[in-house]
């Protein structure tokens, strides 16, 4: 299903245009949406192994250019634990754990 999903976004990110636009939690380019959707693949992938109680933590080469595009004022230090910690899953050592986020997708900041 993962695979599946993850072909379904690439396709529908590389057909589209770099001028569209559409709406998801603000005005949003492809590379908005692929960004959302590769996070969405990585936050539930944990979600799940902890409900499992299976040690798993994205991938950094993934979780870096999320944190770029979807939480651009995240603190510095390991890329998925700080994806992880944007995204209320976990606390930092300098950071509580968040109790509200949200992305950002549009293209001005």
């Amino acid at each position: 299903m993962i695979s599946a999903a993850a072909r379904l976004l690439g396709t529908a990110v590389a057909a589209a245009p770099e001028s569209a636009r559409a709406w998801h939690w603000g005005p949003c380019d492809p590379g908005g949406f692929a960004a959302m959707g590769v996070a969405e693949i990585l936050l539930h992938t944990y979600d799940i192994g902890q409900g499992l109680a299976l040690p798993w933590l994205p991938p950094a080469g993934l979780s870096a250019p999320v944190l770029a595009r979807l939480f651009p004022d995240s603190p510095s230090g390991p890329a998925p634990e700080v994806l992880l910690w944007s995204a209320g899953r976990l606390a930092l050592p300098t950071h509580p754990r968040r109790t509200t986020w949200s992305w950002r997708v549009s293209l001005t900041p």
